[in-house]
């Protein structure tokens, strides 16, 4: 924990963690700036009394007789009835970890799977099986977590003003971090070379399978959807190349992402699609043998293997853009509604 630097920082940083426990609503910004001025004018009545400037020991002073930041943040929020406002905020902060960062996950990436394998294949059933599942573990721990707090709340366990530090507060984080230049060059540099390596692998597979590639080949599947894999590189390129040109246009790197994440998200599904439709006798046809009429025993099952492994691989895949196309809406949304809301309080000095 880092000790501020001087006064104006440690009241960013109370200010920081009394936004952190606020509810968000378009009053936010508007209600922590208030108690900001409020603050800075106690300091400054209290410097103009001494003649000189405040320590950070006597600011610490003014800020512990403001209170602990989560019962200001609980002060200045919305008034709720059945989890008073001092335990709202805490309420609000666990409800949201559990269900969203750890029931969920644990669903999709754990239960799911092996629903998947007891279905033995069923996709359909498992899915079923897994929502009725995550439906019913969000029900009752969001009904266990309210229960608790409410019963906190009626038998008067509430959190009072402990002893806290503000000199202990955290250190004021770096918000809306946009990509260094030498980032998006490395970020280009990658994808150019992985194009690059995309064009010559049909014409040497060494560079797909290494020593493998003398009993194996792509199969049909690979030659289907080459075109499109490259038509995203391609892409991913252009789009890197535009923002690096256009740094101005701030709308376009989430939007771009986004785009390549919905491309991609299309032909993962498309050849998770096309692996499930299997002929008898064989298997996910990412990859076969060369010479399969005399091909032995362990070539056959290092490329069942291969097989195997790239299919689950590809579902991660699918998970992970799934994920990735979630998180990039939000933060296309919440970039639009911060623009909309800058460009409000501008358009009415503009009128006046």
């Amino acid at each position: 924990m880092t000790t501020p630097r001087n006064p104006s920082e440690l009241v960013d940083r109370y200010l920081q963690a009394v936004r952190f426990w606020m509810p968000k609503s378009r009053r936010q910004d508007e209600l922590v700036a208030e108690l900001g001025e409020d603050l800075r004018s106690q300091i400054e009545e209290k410097e103009g009394d001494l003649g000189r400037t405040l320590t950070n020991e006597e600011v610490s002073a003014i800020l512990k007789r403001c209170g602990v930041p989560v019962s200001v943040a609980s002060r200045l929020g919305p008034k709720r009835h059945l989890i008073g406002p001092t335990l709202f905020p805490i309420y609000s902060f666990v409800l949201k970890m559990v269900l969203f960062w750890i029931l969920i996950p644990v669903f999709v990436f754990i239960v799911g799977p092996t629903n998947v394998v007891r279905s033995g294949g069923d996709w359909g059933t498992a899915i079923a099986s897994t929502l009725g599942n995550l439906w019913t573990g969000l029900f009752v721990a969001a009904g266990v977590i309210t229960l608790v707090f409410a019963i906190l709340e009626r038998t008067h366990a509430q959190l009072g003003e402990c002893q806290w530090d503000p000199m202990k507060l955290p250190a004021i984080r770096k918000h809306d971090r946009k990509p260094s230049i030498l980032q998006m060059v490395c970020e280009l540099a990658f994808n150019w070379f992985g194009l690059i390596w995309l064009l010559l692998v049909p014409h040497n597979p060494v560079l797909l399978f290494g020593p493998a590639a003398a009993f194996l080949k792509p199969g049909s599947l690979w030659h289907t959807f080459y075109i499109p894999v490259v038509a995203v590189s391609c892409f991913a390129i252009f789009r890197i190349a535009f923002a690096l040109a256009k740094p101005e246009w701030t709308w376009l790197p989430p939007v771009g992402q986004l785009v390549q994440s919905l491309l991609g998200l299309v032909i993962v599904k498309f050849m998770l699609a096309a692996a499930g439709q299997i002929t008898p006798g064989q298997w996910h046809p990412f990859v076969v043998l060369r010479d399969p009429a005399s091909a032995p025993t362990g070539y056959v099952h290092v490329a069942s293997i291969v097989n195997a492994s790239l299919y689950i691989s590809l579902i991660c895949v699918w998970i992970g853009l799934c994920i990735s196309i979630a998180v990039e809406t939000w933060k296309l949304m919440r970039n639009v509604r911060k623009e909309h809301s800058i460009g409000q309080p501008a358009a009415s000095l503009q009128a006046r």
